[in-house]
């Protein structure tokens, strides 16, 4: 079979009606249960609804504001439908901090789609290597590999020798993980001279995916498939066989608005991935991710008929995905705040070699230098959770643009 399920090939029309259809329902549900959601929706005549221009009525719920709606409402904002105990499954921490749900259901994130399309089946030993500590990743990717009928290897991240030692030992066929992780296991077993042969397929995301590394694992035997996917929303678009853009999951809602507003906009225009998630755990409702991306014309090749979206095209916000982990002004803002000797500072973010690298560099006084280096990494690394440079310089030399993380990075 081609597809995961049939209604990866419906007409367009039957699925946008069908969504609509859905929607004043699953409103009238998300009021009836959510404590933001009976405040944000108090008084609509939900009936209506029911169109998409109706949808655009409604307020958009930016991703950049939920660690300060869930300091006032722990622990979901409001947002959340259930709670502890059996509803929910797991709870899981993106930094910022924010909160995320993890409810009872097989393959709760809906990535077991994008599987299949990666040629994911039953059978398949999983090398996992996306990270099982606070985040939801690993488990986003396991639950799925779960629903097709894989075995997993929950390696996490981190020590490349013993990944490197149990893929020797244990063969598995398929890889989950950062398109950068995969390259380093695969340098890691050639310098051990125990080369990884046993793999034929990947699943990637988390960052770029730019031609040069498909076609770099394409060269050893690994066809390797990308999908845009967060911690709030599960899976949002999928790389098919085809090759042209991302496939739309099939239980969302997507809208490219304008950034800071939730203005639509027209086809192929490029703005912030506004979705609606049919998720009656947690109902985001118009969340805004700060990503930008383009809807494309047309159907993809692939016989799949949803519609597909350019993939990620940057932040509308400064906000930066570094290594799978989105990395926030207000964090950079603490950094700064912990070390009062620095005057002014920039988060900049690049990728030499096509591996994320950031570099804080800190303007402090000369006379100030000594031992402040050290001390304002272990503060980034604290609060950011990754490793990052620091790059002391003097007073002035810092733009005064009021930007906090600045993307160098470029993808050829």
């Amino acid at each position: 079979m081609n597809y995961y399920d049939s209604r990866e090939t419906r007409t367009p029309a039957e699925r946008e009606a069908e969504l609509l259809g859905r929607l004043p329902a699953f409103l009238a549900q998300a009021r009836e249960r959510a404590p933001a959601y009976a405040e944000a929706l108090a008084g609509l005549d939900l009936a209506q609804i029911n169109t998409r221009a109706a949808l655009a009525s409604l307020p958009v719920i930016r991703k950049s504001e939920l660690s300060a709606l869930q300091s006032q409402r722990r622990p979901f904002g409001g947002l959340a439908t259930l709670g502890w105990g059996s509803q929910c499954a797991r709870v899981f921490a993106s930094p910022g901090p924010i909160y995320e749900p993890e409810g009872a259901r097989k393959d709760y994130w809906r990535m077991a789609r994008a599987f299949y399309a990666a040629g994911f089946r039953a059978g398949d030993l999983v090398h996992n290597t996306f990270s099982y500590h606070f985040t939801p990743a690993g488990a986003m990717m396991e639950s799925a590999a779960h629903a097709l009928g894989c075995s997993v290897f929950p390696a996490g991240v981190g020590q490349t020798e013993q990944q490197v030692a149990a893929m020797r030992d244990l063969a598995p066929s398929a890889y989950a993980g950062t398109p950068s992780f995969l390259r380093i296991l695969l340098d890691k077993a050639d310098e051990l001279g125990t080369p990884v042969t046993s793999l034929r397929k990947a699943f990637v995301s988390g960052e770029a995916f730019p031609p040069s590394q498909r076609q770099a694992l394409e060269a050893r035997g690994i066809q390797a498939f990308q999908a845009y996917a967060t911690a709030d929303l599960g899976l949002i678009a999928y790389e098919t066989p085809a090759r042209e853009g991302l496939v739309l999951d099939e239980d969302l809602i997507l809208e490219i608005v304008r950034p800071g507003t939730g203005d639509p906009l027209p086809e192929g225009e490029v703005g912030e991935v506004v979705v609606t998630s049919f998720n009656p755990d947690y109902p985001l409702i118009r969340f805004g991710t700060g990503d930008l991306s383009a809807i494309l014309p047309g159907a993809s090749p692939c016989g799949r008929t949803n519609q597909r979206i350019k993939g990620w095209l940057g932040r509308a916000d400064q906000t930066a995905k570094v290594r799978g982990m989105f990395v926030h002004p207000g964090q950079v803002a603490q950094v700064l705040k912990r070390h009062p000797e620095i005057l002014r500072g920039r988060l900049v973010v690049d990728n030499p070699d096509l591996s994320d690298r950031m570099r804080l560099h800190c303007e402090c006084q000369e006379a100030q230098a000594e031992g402040l280096r050290g001390a304002i990494e272990n503060s980034l690394r604290e609060l950011t959770k990754l490793r990052g440079e620091v790059l002391l310089c003097t007073p002035g030399s810092l733009p005064n643009d009021g930007k906090v993380i600045e993307d160098l990075r470029t993808y050829a």
